[in-house]
């Protein structure tokens, strides 16, 4: 309806200022019709001065003020010649006030009134300021009315008896096109104007009626009254000029009315456009989410507030940045003006037009940086918390392996230990020397083998903490390797030469360990060697001709506890790690068991 509206004032003013620019194309002709009628009536002596002069400046300057150029050069030429021509006409006309005063002083009238057609002099606040030429063109309808209207009777009069005017026809006629162009070149600001119900507009607009109406009944009473005789045709052509001239005022009237409802409906529907604009701007400011619209082009039209507060940018955007594509949404991560970026929950939505393709995207952002560091928090503290139940668990597992081991292996040394002291005790007077001695031995060898079980639990528990320290040095693989074996029958083939690096301790614990595996598990032969590696290793190989390790046992070879195994390759495994070297098993061929460990070479 407000497009309708605005298309209808539109055409309104469009048809208005021709009309204008047709009365001056009129006033022009007019005047150069009667300025050369004159020159060829004029007596000898000399041309007098004429009124009609006037019009052809004045038709000029009308048909400027309604062209359409309003800025840069052409517009200012446009208004300075219309102004020089309206000047020349107020100055024509004033030339011929002796002769000619009453339109002498309609035609400055109106040349005064086309130089200030677009002066206006400022009012109260709130008010709409004030038109110079208003009263002035309002002055010379009156004149050109008050002369023109008697000459529209004169035909109802008898010859010699028609009243006398006080200009010519033909000139009467130009001034009051030149009004009415006048007034019509500038509806939006004139007296047609009707927005403002207070001041000089409102007085003209109701004068105006009656100012018009006042000759023509003045006019009309004087006819009647001094009429004496009086034929159908002259009234017929007078009664037809009387209606033709009430029709001009009444579609004159019409268009005033017309023009004043449009610029009502037009004012009206921006005022409401403006608050509904207002509105829209001040909700999408003070929105706490970050808004961004974009047209179907993806340009950015507008970003509110918090949109700028998020993003650190204070310029205008041209740029939308990456966003998730249209009717999608979800975590999303926006770049700030520092380079930075905030994490965001973002959501695209499109704008449909009433055939339902999109006419815009609203992109909507809000900060989830609290909740994102929230849940880092807690995944971190969840993760904590899976390792501690981790170490819970690990410990859980080592105090029931060492339970198990100590109720297993070490309650058999001791339990050993007890019987043979108790029977060594009791019976000690009876027994003969050779069984006291086997007796002792046993005992011997049992507390030797339980020495040894705490010797590597107090290794186990420094190796679980982590406070086992490696002091390598160069240590003779063949010498160890002798050493550990004693007197068992064991093969070794082992050049002098091979030496690695580590802690001769440990390795010797090492050695031991998988001698004694091999010796108890394994079966004959039992073959220990080691060699130089071509990477800059030392791979010491333990070999047994036993049965094997059995496939579900492999698993956890080098594990804490293995029933009836000990503590040993465990020990094994993180020794050997300590020193910076690995061990592995793998089966020996035909049968049996290999267990090899490789170390750091020491330098020849």
């Amino acid at each position: 309806m407000g497009g309708y509206v605005r298309i209808a004032a539109r055409g309104v003013g469009r048809l208005s200022r021709l009309i204008a620019g047709c009365a001056g194309i009129t006033v022009t002709v007019l005047g150069l019709l009667n300025t050369r009628t004159s020159e060829l009536t004029a007596p000898p002596e000399g041309l007098t001065p004429t009124p009609a002069v006037a019009l052809v400046p004045a038709g000029l300057a009308l048909l400027l003020q309604v062209l359409p150029l309003t800025g840069g050069l052409a517009g200012r030429l446009r208004t300075g010649t219309a102004a020089g021509l309206a000047l020349t006409t107020a100055i024509l006309g004033g030339a011929t006030l002796d002769e000619h005063p009453a339109a002498a002083v309609a035609t400055m009238l109106s040349g005064l009134a086309l130089a200030c057609l677009d002066l206006r002099l400022p009012r109260r606040v709130g008010e709409i300021p004030f038109r110079v030429a208003d009263p002035l063109l309002l002055g010379a309808a009156t004149i050109a009315l008050v002369a023109l209207v008697p000459r529209l009777f004169a035909a109802t009069f008898p010859n010699g008896q028609e009243p006398a005017g006080v200009m010519p026809l033909h000139l009467a006629g130009g001034l009051l096109a030149l009004t009415a162009g006048a007034i019509l070149a500038r509806p939006e600001t004139g007296p047609l104007r009707t927005l403002d119900r207070s001041g000089p507009r409102t007085a003209v607009r109701r004068l105006a009626p009656a100012l018009v109406a006042a000759p023509l009944i003045a006019a009309l009473v004087s006819a009647f009254a001094v009429r004496t005789g009086l034929s159908r045709p002259a009234t017929a052509v007078s009664t037809g000029a009387i209606l033709a001239a009430l029709g001009l005022l009444g579609l004159l009237a019409f268009l005033v009315r017309t023009l004043d409802l449009a610029d009502r409906r037009q004012r009206h529907l921006v005022a409401e456009l403006r608050d509904r604009q207002d509105f829209a701007d001040t909700l999408l400011q003070s929105m706490n989410e970050a808004v961004m619209v974009l047209d179907a082009n993806y340009r950015v039209i507008d970003v509110n507030r918090r949109w700028r507060e998020l993003t650190g940018e204070r310029d205008e955007l041209r740029e939308p940045p990456p966003l998730p594509p249209p009717g999608s949404g979800g975590d999303w991560l926006l770049p700030r003006a520092d380079g930075t970026e905030v994490p965001v929950l973002a959501t695209m939505a499109a704008i449909p037009d009433a055939a339902g393709a999109p006419r815009g995207y609203v992109a909507t952002c809000v900060d989830i940086a609290s909740r994102k560091a929230a849940e880092e928090k807690l995944t971190s503290h969840a993760a904590e918390l899976e390792r501690g139940n981790e170490r819970l668990a690990s410990a859980l597992a080592f105090k029931n392996d060492l339970t198990s081991m100590l109720t297993h292996d070490v309650a058999q040394p001791i339990s050993s230990i007890a019987s043979l002291a108790e029977l060594l005790s009791a019976d000690w007077a009876d027994l003969p020397d050779d069984v006291r001695q086997e007796l002792a031995q046993k005992i011997d060898k049992n507390t030797r083998r339980l020495v040894k079980m705490m010797n590597d639990l107090q290794l186990l528990f420094r190796l679980d903490t982590g406070t086992v320290t490696a002091r390598r040095t160069p240590v003779p693989l063949l010498e160890l390797v002798r050493a550990a074996a004693g007197g068992a029958d064991v093969e070794v083939d082992i050049d002098e030469d091979v030496s690695a690096l580590a802690d001769r301790g440990h390795l010797a614990v090492v050695v031991e360990n998988l001698l004694k595996n091999a010796l108890t598990h394994g079966a004959a032969p039992i073959r220990v060697g080691a060699g130089r590696q071509a990477d800059g290793t030392v791979l010491l190989t333990v070999q047994d001709g036993g049965p094997g390790i059995p496939e579900d046992v492999l698993p956890s070879l080098f594990g804490r506890f293995i029933r009836g195994a000990g503590l040993g390759l465990f020990i094994v495994r993180h020794l050997v790690e300590a020193n910076g070297g690995s061990v592995r098993y793998e089966h020996a061929t035909p049968r049996g068991a290999r267990l090899l460990v490789t170390l750091e070479a020491a330098p020849r």
